[in-house]
């Protein structure tokens, strides 16, 4: 009974995201922690996203039937009733911005709700369904957790918050791509016009390529605009260049799918690795270029 509730809001998705949120918000910390702001920030951030997951469910059962990875989700089974689920959703993201704007501040609840908006209107309710744009503007709602973690910790969002919304977006696009390539026949099935379906195998690799370079540059911007340290440019360094290695690598593969879960596992690897980088290796910066006002 209880699982079938916990496995609609994605805990995977959860969990991933609240490693970029503790980067975020140990970054913009600079060592002066306080537990009870990253719990609230972590708790009201995993209520939000789990709010998401839950309208994206609704959203996507019709085409979920379709697909061999969701064609078993409780929505699709009837196991939890369209009804049900959107007061489920609403209740947790109601609870989530509630403990957001209560616990943390206003830059802060204003990211959630905007990567809340993105993902659940833009993208899940329009971009999915008829524009190959719709990764990249998805990506906006991807990048959310760790600029709301900075700006949860800092009460601000300035030119460290920036870069890590870019890093963030860039990071998403190779990742997605990878998983539209090995989960190519679910997504030509339910008629998604990803890359892969709508462009082709080889364009969608040219893009892996070229998004792979701007988030190696990215990366290196923290330490650049002095937030990061040297240790942490030399983990960003050796992760971006061994990713577009990888990238690289999809021109000579002989097997697209193998070639596209070990971009997209690595990945997995390449962001968990910085988030922790950037939450251990941190500065204070000598010049914020970007301040707005708590």
């Amino acid at each position: 009974m209880i699982k079938k509730y916990l496995l609609v809001t994605k805990p995977g998705i959860i969990f991933g995201n609240l490693i970029s949120v503790a980067g975020g918000f140990f970054l913009a910390s600079k060592g002066s922690i306080d537990p009870l702001l990253l719990l609230a920030t972590a708790i009201g951030v995993s209520l939000v996203i789990a709010s998401g997951c839950v309208f994206n469910n609704v959203i996507d059962r019709d085409i979920d039937q379709k697909m061999e990875r969701t064609c078993n989700r409780a929505l699709v089974q009837g196991t939890i009733s369209s009804k049900v689920a959107l007061a489920y959703a609403t209740l947790l993201g109601l609870a989530g911005v509630g403990l957001l704007y209560g616990a943390t501040n206003p830059v802060a609840t204003a990211f959630a709700v905007m990567g809340f908006v993105v993902y659940v209107g833009l993208y899940s309710l329009w971009l999915k369904r008829t524009s190959v744009y719709g990764t990249l503007v998805g990506s906006l709602s991807g990048a959310a957790p760790p600029v709301i973690g900075y700006c949860a910790a800092s009460g601000q969002f300035d030119s460290g918050a920036a870069v890590l919304l870019l890093i963030f977006c860039l990071w998403q696009m190779p990742h997605s791509y990878a998983i539209a390539i090995f989960r190519l026949k679910d997504y030509t099935a339910a008629s998604i016009p990803v890359l892969p379906v709508a462009k082709g195998i080889a364009v969608t690799k040219r893009h892996i390529v070229w998004y792979t370079v701007a988030f190696m540059a990215a990366t290196l911007l923290l330490t650049v605009l002095g937030y990061a340290g040297y240790v942490y440019l030399a983990v960003a360094a050796v992760i971006g260049a061994w990713w577009l290695r990888l990238a690289f690598m999809g021109y000579q593969a002989e097997n697209d799918v193998q070639w596209a879960r070990k971009l997209f596992g690595f990945s997995i690897i390449a962001i968990t690795a910085l988030s922790v980088m950037m939450s251990v290796d941190f500065q204070i910066p000598g010049d914020v270029l970007l301040t707005y006002a708590r």
